[in-house]
Parts: C-alpha cells; sequence; structure tokens
C-alpha cells in the first residue's frame, strides 16, 4: 500500500528471516502460535487507518448512543445468559473492514463485521514488534493508534482490566484455555498485568462471590476479564458453578451483554456509506435473484464458523423457521487485492480494536491477509503470504 516500503521489504525478504520472526514470536508468547502468521506485515497509509478508525467510532456511536436501538436489542441477549447490572457502553469492541474500490478507482473501506468482545489486545503489539525488529524495518513506523506509545497503551489496558483491584483478584476467564488458539495473547497478558487466567469451569461459587483454587487456597475473584464464548459454551455443553444471571459480587472488564448488543445482529440497522446491504433472513421480503452476491452468516459465531458464501435458496430452506432470526443475509463486497506479494496481489481484512474507558479510543489493528473467498485460516490453506499480520504506518 506504500509502494516504496512494500518494495523494499520483498525485495529484501528471505525464508531465513520468516523463520527467524516464527521463533521470535513464539520465544515473546512462551507458547507455539497455532494460527498462521503471514510472512510480511501491511504498510497502510495513515489517512486510511485514520478513516477506518473513524468509520468505525462512528458505527459503535450510532448504536451506543440510540436509545431505540437499545431497547431494540434488548431481544439480541438470550435470557439465559443476561448479566445483572450491565455497563452503559461496551468496554472492547473490534470493528472489521474489507477495502473496495469505488467507481473513481479509489479505495473505501466497507465493514464486515463489528463485536464488542475482547480480541488480541496483549499479543498484537508483540507481533509488530517482532516485524519491526526481526525484518530491521524503518524505525519511524508506528502500529498503535490515538496517539499511544508502549507505556500509555500498556496503562490503558491495565485500566482497562485491572481496574483498582489487585491483580491476584483479577482474572482472564475462557473455556478450557490451554486448548484455545488464542492462548498466547492469554499467556501475554498474564505477563502484562499479573491477572490469572483460570478455566471458567474451575470457577466456584460461594453465596454472591466467585473464587477459585490455587495451591490450595481460595483466590477470590472481583474482577473478570471475560473471553468466553457464549457459543462455544452451548457447542461444548460446558457446565458451570455459577449463572450468568446472578447478581454476582464481580466487575465485568467488558460487561458480556453487550456482545451481543453489538454483533452481527446491529449491522441491519446501520446507516452508514461503509455498511453493505444487510437482512435479518427472517425479515427478509424477497430472496435475491443474485445469491452469488450475498453470504449467509449466523449471528453468534466466531472464526467464519456457519458462515455460507454465495448460498443456494436450498442453503436458505434448510434453516429453520425458528433459527432464521439469528441469521443474517448480507451483501458480498468484493475486496481488492491490496498488498503485492510474490504470490500475487493479496487481500486485507483490517480489524480496528477499540478500548472504551473515559472515551471510545481507537487502540491498534489486526490485519488478516488471504486470497481465499474468506480471510480465515481454513479458506486460505497451503498458501504463503497469507494469516495473521500487523498493520504499520508512517506518522504524515
Amino acid at each position: 500500500m506504500i509502494p516504496s516500503l512494500r518494495k523494499q521489504f520483498n525485495d529484501s525478504f528471505t525464508p531465513e528471516k520468516y523463520q527467524a520472526f516464527l521463533r521470535r514470536v513464539d520465544e515473546a508468547c512462551g507458547t507455539h502460535v497455532q494460527f498462521r502468521l503471514s510472512e510480511t506485515p501491511c504498510f497502510f497509509p495513515k489517512a486510511l487507518i485514520d478513516r477506518m478508525a473513524r468509520d468505525g467510532q462512528d458505527l459503535i456511536r450510532q448504536l451506543v448512543d440510540n436509545p431505540a436501538y437499545r431497547a431494540k436489542s434488548d431481544e439480541a441477549v438470550p435470557a439465559a445468559f443476561k448479566v445483572p447490572n450491565e455497563a452503559p457502553h461496551p468496554m472492547f469492541v473490534q470493528v472489521d473492514f474489507g477495502l473496495v474500490r469505488d467507481a473513481r478507482g479509489e479505495l473505501q473501506p466497507k465493514l464486515v463485521e463489528l463485536q464488542a468482545f475482547p480480541s488480541l489486545y496483549a499479543y498484537q503489539g508483540p507481533l509488530a514488534d517482532a516485524y519491526l525488529d526481526v525484518y530491521g524495518l524503518d524505525s519511524r513506523l508506528k502500529y498503535l493508534l490515538s496517539g499511544l506509545d508502549t507505556s500509555s497503551y500498556r496503562e490503558l489496558l491495565r485500566r482497562a482490566i485491572v481496574g483498582s483491584h489487585d491483580p491476584e483478584n483479577v482474572i482472564l476467564m475462557e473455556i478450557h484455555p490451554q486448548e484455545q488458539k488464542t492462548l498466547p495473547d492469554f499467556l501475554l497478558t498474564e505477563k502484562m498485568l499479573g491477572v490469572r487466567t483460570v478455566d471458567i469451569v474451575d470457577i466456584k461459587k460461594d453465596g454472591a462471590r466467585l473464587y477459585y483454587e490455587s495451591g490450595g487456597k481460595r483466590m477470590p475473584i472481583r474482577r473478570i476479564y471475560n473471553r468466553a464464548i457464549v457459543d462455544e459454551l452451548e457447542r461444548k455443553n460446558v457446565n458451570l458453578s455459577f449463572d450468568w444471571r446472578d447478581d454476582l459480587d464481580v466487575e465485568w472488564a467488558g460487561h458480556p451483554n453487550w456482545y451481543f448488543r453489538i454483533s452481527k445482529f446491529s449491522i441491519p440497522y446501520l446507516k452508514h456509506a461503509s455498511v453493505p446491504k444487510t437482512w435479518f433472513l427472517d425479515r427478509l421480503d424477497e430472496i435475491p435473484a443474485d445469491l452469488e452476491n450475498y453470504a449467509l452468516k449466523p449471528l453468534y459465531s466466531f472464526a467464519g464458523l456457519g458462515v455460507v458464501i454465495a448460498p443456494t435458496k436450498e442453503d436458505i430452506a434448510a434453516i429453520p423457521a425458528e433459527k432464521r432470526p439469528y441469521y443474517i443475509l448480507q451483501e458480498r463486497m468484493h475486496f481488492e487485492p491490496v498488498i503485492a506479494t510474490p504470490f500475487g496481489a493479496t487481500k486485507a481484512e483490517v480489524r480496528v480494536m477499540y478500548v472504551w474507558l473515559d472515551e471510545l479510543t481507537p487502540a491498534m489493528t489486526i490485519i488478516r491477509m488471504g486470497r481465499g473467498l474468506m480471510m480465515g485460516v481454513d479458506h486460505n490453506k497451503n498458501m504463503e503470504w497469507v494469516g495473521a499480520s500487523a498493520g504499520l504506518y508512517l506518522d504524515e
């Protein structure tokens, strides 16, 4: 995207540097990263990153500041998972964009999806640093947004996740964390903030209080950084010692209800130039004739699970009536391959990561590169110069 930096990187790339980069990332994480890391970072014009960050802010505020939407989104929160004492706004939000060319040939961001749920906040910085250091890139390149540096970003995360508590009473809560591909982020969160990653099945309840056991001691839980996905809890039929509906004596670093309120459920309600046409499946008056230009998506799933690109009428008819409110049909955007690689032009999906404490702050980006139908690993198998990456820019 910045031609001089792209050419310089491609010309100096060697497989040996890439292997050194992979070793550096694993070493920083303290575990092997299981998902594919791209050989290259992505170099973006700052104006484009800023545009996506502003568009994402507009979309989030359009939902959170709208009392009518807040009321409507009550139906998105399942009764069995409605947590009391909801915060007035989400703490962590991700907004994913792809890039398309308009009629004038200019690149425009288009929304892929948005989610009020934490992403790889501790991992993405060390990943970007590994690209910068191992490949010896221009020292002026940056990856943090909103004027943040390493120190102020760490403090922002500390305030968001730990709050005013002793880190030993704050947990990162996940389902069987040792089995998750996001384990590197959990370990780096522990290293950065001193909190403990705790399997949700190991949490116990005593009255209105939660605790876990460590070294034969009860460790009270005062605050929870929640990384457990409800969809996965249900799929794995995980049994818990507490009920999400309990009025617990605990704070949430990111209240769980917002996972449902700002999600694919939100997209049909958004009015913005970056938002593709989207309908709830149960409210679709007529199935489009050109289904090859659409994608069928379940509302609450991660990593592209259940998404059907170019669905057939039979695919749609196969979804039972009671499940149709939990699917959307979305116009497919034909994202422009903008990253020049030795294997041809490659698409990049940009995730803008926000932290909302005093104000809604764009903090960093995550990049996913791909040449398949979708950006997930399953759709880019046996390819090189694809996968997870970092977004770098120069101050203009």
